[in-house]
């Protein structure tokens, strides 16, 4: 059997050459000049526009974009088409792909005031170039909080310990809150103590299992039978055999778990920040340095010193490659693999956080290497976790791509007995930290859906635009858009419908880079940003394509091929309908502004006065 350190080892390796080689270039092809004036300073106004060290930066930049993707893409591809085909798009395609994509996302928002990519692709191709990326970027996140929102339920219903230990990591969040900002508490004795009550709360977890109805699964994926777990622990089941108005997704326990997910993310991205995201933010990175760190160290000591409870090689449920239709599962390696992985190689969410977000806070043009092309490289390291622990854990006979996700905390749990943690708790820990990037996305996702809408009204003119950009409505649409897409509970259709819609944003976002360094100067070569463009737009138009088209208006619709026993109900087929429609129209969007943004470059490279420096160029805020 192959061991699992042999993956880890071949990414640190990739990744490594990539930081040190290709970074290094990018950073002098920009230009960047640490004596240069960022936007942090230049605007400083102690709310957006703060100058911040790189060290803190790196790990808010981090929190902001190492969401439950990386997790949960790597398995799904892992389980469907096997661990080399995830494991090469991983090593190779973050370096050359994803990390670019951050960095030049980052340096051309520093280049332009700290701005998001729709204020600057609007630059350069017009104002309705930048309301279609805005309107491409806002839908995106509506399948995001969607896909999430699912995801959630279904590690809540594999661990309820997991959600107990959630709820108090929110409680513990919301105190911390009021602690620093509204009581002034001292900055160090609180980080110990809420960081301590972080950790407890996982054997609180352990202890107090909350299912919020009877029938949820434990561990391996047994059912409950009685109201106790399978260490003979009592659960709190809120609900009883389930909640009789809601849609069965997978199971009542899922079910109940979404709606709740839902208001959450509402409430976490209309309450001020200082309230719960800034502190929930920090405490999390506590989690992910724990657990992303320790199980990367965890398998090489495992490994070496032999002291994991089992050996950590790859199991023989998880196959090299099982095909390129995935086995029984029948889906295409080309080009689902690929939307199926998603952030764990480029992710076009980061986008959003890079460019007028962590671009208002850099406190040097420098920065941007570490912070950038760094960040995602340590994205691509939490899909390697995902990966080895799936590889650790392997697949349970019939479970399929949903009960496979909870692996992350079983395979999770069998790594970290190489330091001699107990798998009863290193498993629930795990799964607390999947839980906690999962709600990271989902909220942060809301917020800036918020300020896309607010961008795309611009000042309210009418009622109509005054109450489409009221915070509590535009929260309202994304939530209830999210629960209809996922109303129809087929986890298969809408991870990879999520993956192509956030993938294509990406490619959207190499664009915009490309069209930037265009029309700054001759000499800048466009094969770094554009040929990753041109092979993400084709990835991701095909795979938007052939979900919205084959898989489901002719296998569902046309043929009847709904995988479900019995009547379809009107939720199913609605929901089916609403992802049929908004993979066509971001279609349209993309190839649209793919036109713009091509009939920009050739005429910046056409003319001697396209061709000269411009507003993107070093010397953009100083004139």
């Amino acid at each position: 059997m192959v061991a699992v350190m042999w993956l880890v080892l071949v990414v640190l390796l990739l990744f490594s050459a990539g930081y040190l080689g290709y970074s290094r270039y990018l950073s002098q092809f920009v230009e960047l000049d640490e004596d240069r004036e960022t936007p942090a300073h230049k605007y400083e106004d102690g709310q957006e526009y703060v100058p911040s060290k790189k060290p803190v930066l790196l790990g808010h930049h981090y929190s902001s974009i190492a969401g439950g993707a990386p997790i949960v893409g790597p398995i799904t591809a892992g389980v469907v088409w096997g661990w080399v085909p995830a494991l090469l798009w991983i090593a190779v395609g973050n370096p050359l792909m994803g990390s670019v994509h951050d960095f030049v996302s980052l340096s051309s928002s520093l280049r332009h005031e700290g701005k998001s990519i729709g204020y600057i692709i609007g630059e350069y191709v017009g104002e309705r170039g930048k309301n279609m990326l805005l309107w491409f970027a806002f839908l995106t996140i509506i399948l995001v909080v969607a896909v999430f929102a699912l995801v959630v339920a279904l590690v809540f219903d594999a661990y309820p310990s997991a959600a107990t230990a959630s709820i108090l990591y929110i409680a513990l969040a919301f105190a911390f809150g009021v602690y620093l900002y509204q009581l002034d508490g001292p900055f160090l004795p609180g980080t110990v103590a809420f960081v301590a009550g972080v950790f407890a709360s996982v054997w609180v977890g352990i202890q107090y299992p909350i299912a919020l109805t009877a029938g949820a699964f434990v561990g391996e994926g047994e059912t409950i039978a009685t109201a106790t777990n399978a260490a003979g622990n009592e659960f709190i089941v809120l609900f009883g055999e389930g909640i009789s108005f809601l849609p069965t997704i997978i199971n009542a326990n899922i079910s109940a778990w979404i709606p709740v997910v839902m208001v959450y993310a509402f409430l976490a991205s209309v309450l001020p920040v200082w309230m719960l995201l800034q502190p929930r933010d920090y405490l999390s990175s506590f989690l992910l340095y724990s657990g992303v760190g320790g199980a990367l160290l965890a398998i090489i000591v495992g490994t070496v010193l032999g002291t994991s409870s089992q050996p950590l090689v790859i199991q023989d449920s998880i196959p090299a490659f099982r095909g390129f239709m995935g086995g029984s599962y029948g889906l295409p390696l080309f080009p689902l693999l690929f939307v199926t992985i998603a952030c764990g190689t480029i992710s076009g969410f980061h986008s959003l956080v890079s460019s007028g977000t962590t671009a208002k806070q850099l406190d040097k043009e420098t920065d941007a290497r570490a912070i950038g092309y760094g960040g995602m490289l340590g994205e691509g390291l939490l899909a390697t976790v995902a990966l080895s622990t799936l590889a650790v854990a392997g697949v349970t006979a019939g479970g399929g791509i949903g009960r496979a996700l909870p692996n992350f905390a079983s395979g999770g749990g069998v790594i970290l007995t190489s330091f001699g943690i107990p798998a009863s708790y290193g498993a629930p820990f795990m799964a607390l930290v999947l839980v906690s990037f999962l709600l990271t996305s989902t909220d942060t996702a809301v917020r800036l859906g918020r300020y896309m809408m607010d961008e795309i009204v611009g000042t309210p003119e009418t009622s109509v635009e005054e109450t489409a950009s009221n915070r509590y409505v535009s929260a309202g649409i994304q939530v209830v858009g999210g629960y209809v897409l996922v109303a129809s509970g087929t986890w298969a259709d809408l991870w990879p419908l999520f993956g192509g819609a956030n993938q294509l944003l990406a490619a959207m976002a190499l664009l915009t880079a490309t069209v930037w360094l265009a029309n700054w100067d001759d000499s800048k070569q466009l094969i770094s940003t554009g040929v990753p463009m041109a092979i993400m737009t084709t990835i991701t138009v095909t795979a938007l394509l052939y979900l919205a088209l084959y898989q489901n208006l002719y296998q569902k619709f046309i043929q009847g091929n709904w995988g479900v026993e019995g009547t379809v109900g009107f939720a199913t087929q609605a929901s089916v309908a609403v992802q049929i429609v908004i993979a066509l129209v971001l279609v349209y969007l993309a190839l649209s502004l793919a036109k713009m943004g091509y009939t920009n470059i050739q005429r910046a490279r056409g003319t001697t006065e396209g061709a000269v420096a411009t507003d993107g160029g070093p010397e953009t805020g100083d004139d």
